[in-house]
């Protein structure tokens, strides 16, 4: 009889178990049409004017940082009635796009984006790209009021040896009013210096904090997630440094959530390391949670980001993360290991400690996920909201607005960009003279 009750006990832990992962799985989907009618219902009482027009450029809504926001900009706008949103892709509706509520009208842009924006009486619209013919179109619309979303770090240019965005992109940057940053230093400190007065946001998270079940770090899993054929990601560091973790730690697995198209080289580099029983790419998903409820660590190697929303993803699973030189992050908390060297065998030693110490592994997946406190769906919602109150209203946006909640102050600013000038000139002879007062006058 007692071994009876006992095993009736664990079917029902198998079978709560199971139903809770069912929920994570489909969680961030769900979420996008929970039902907020007490969110909904207090933005909704505010003094807002009626019939807003908001548009949102994106280039598609699948597959990337700008597209997983765009999402969610939508889904977190669309609470207040009085906000009639448009969405506008450069591609058609795809497979495996991130959600966008029903009522959303999208219009893909097959021509001119202002006439479009002209067509459809946006009164304001919100653009996420680098082409700074675009911006100048757009900026030139007397009934239409721009915003941008600068979502990539100046050092992505100077990696890229771009440097004719300095006199163009940011140039024009410099004549529009409204422009959020998302890079701390960058809008506290650099684009200042540049005479380009931006606005701090954070990027909306995906997930709600209390609402998710952390990762229980029962298993030696390793995860990089991103774009595998972009080089910037460096997902082959990750790899290389999988050919040292083996040798200590021989049951240990890495899974790459990736669209597994243009990544020749890669399955070339795992196949000639002799890591095909180690190294696994799982493909592309828009609802990753899966993969996170038993992992360990995520390795995130780019060489630079903005925001870096799969940060903030493992992160509020409790998920440790390394990253690799990347230190200017709103996200990176003490749940965050940053080694300031391209070597594999440094990530590999950071991963080993990790993973063989199971008391240090629990204390940095414990700071990960209360690191992720300061992020609020909701109280940027307020932030957006107040924005966009005082833009259609003409209203100058005040210096307390613009800056961030923790402005940084200029000594810790200074302090980055060396340390990300240290990094160039480390990765690329070409970069061996670049020095501050170089970056200072890069936008004149």
């Amino acid at each position: 009889m007692k071994e009876y009750r006992i095993l009736l006990i664990l079917k029902f832990i198998t079978l709560f178990s199971f139903f809770i992962t069912i929920n994570i799985i489909y969680h961030f989907n769900e979420d996008m049409y929970k039902d907020d009618s007490y969110i909904t219902n207090f933005y909704n009482n505010l003094d807002i004017p009626n019939n807003i027009n908001i548009g949102i450029v994106s280039p598609s809504i699948k597959n990337g940082g700008i597209e997983k926001q765009t999402s969610l900009i939508l889904y977190h706008l669309n609470k207040i009635k009085k906000f009639k949103l448009f969405l506008f892709t450069l591609k058609g509706k795809e497979n495996d796009e991130y959600p966008i509520n029903k009522e959303i009208i999208r219009i893909v842009v097959k021509g001119n984006l202002t006439t479009l924006v002209i067509q459809n009486k946006i009164d304001i619209i919100i653009y996420q790209m680098s082409r700074g013919k675009v911006i100048e179109a757009l900026n030139s619309l007397t009934k239409t009021k721009l915003i941008i979303i600068n979502h990539s770090c100046f050092l992505l240019w100077i990696y890229s040896n771009s440097f004719h965005f300095f006199n163009t992109y940011y140039k024009v940057l410099k004549n529009i009013n409204y422009i959020i940053s998302i890079v701390p230093f960058e809008n506290d400190y650099l684009l200042k210096l540049w005479g380009i007065k931006s606005i701090f946001m954070t990027n909306f998270i995906s997930y709600d904090y209390n609402s998710i079940v952390p990762s229980d770090l029962s298993e030696n899993t390793i995860l990089m997630i991103g774009r595998g054929n972009d080089p910037r990601k460096r997902f082959d560091l990750g790899i290389k440094a999988m050919k040292y973790i083996i040798k200590e730690i021989y049951k240990c697995e890495m899974k790459i959530i990736s669209k597994i198209n243009h990544i020749y080289y890669l399955r070339k580099l795992i196949s000639n390391l002799n890591l095909t029983n180690y190294v696994k790419f799982v493909g592309y998903t828009n609802r990753p949670e899966k993969y996170f409820r038993k992992a360990s660590l995520h390795i995130f190697p780019s060489i630079v980001e903005s925001f870096g929303n799969v940060l903030t993803e493992t992160l509020i699973y409790g998920i440790p993360n390394i990253l690799v030189g990347i230190d200017y992050l709103s996200a990176i908390n003490e749940g965050t290991i940053i080694i300031y060297d391209d070597s594999p065998i440094s990530l590999a030693r950071a991963s080993i400690k990790i993973l063989k110490n199971k008391k240090y592994k629990q204390k940095l997946a414990k700071k990960a996920r209360k690191g992720m406190k300061k992020f609020n769906n909701n109280l940027l919602l307020k932030r957006w909201i107040k924005l966009i109150i005082l833009i259609y209203n003409g209203k100058k946006i005040d210096e307390t607005f613009r800056i961030s909640n923790q402005k940084l102050n200029e000594r810790k600013a200074f302090e980055i960009i060396q340390r990300q000038i240290k990094l160039l000139k480390m990765r690329k002879n070409k970069f061996k003279n670049i020095t501050i007062d170089y970056i200072k006058k890069l936008v004149t």
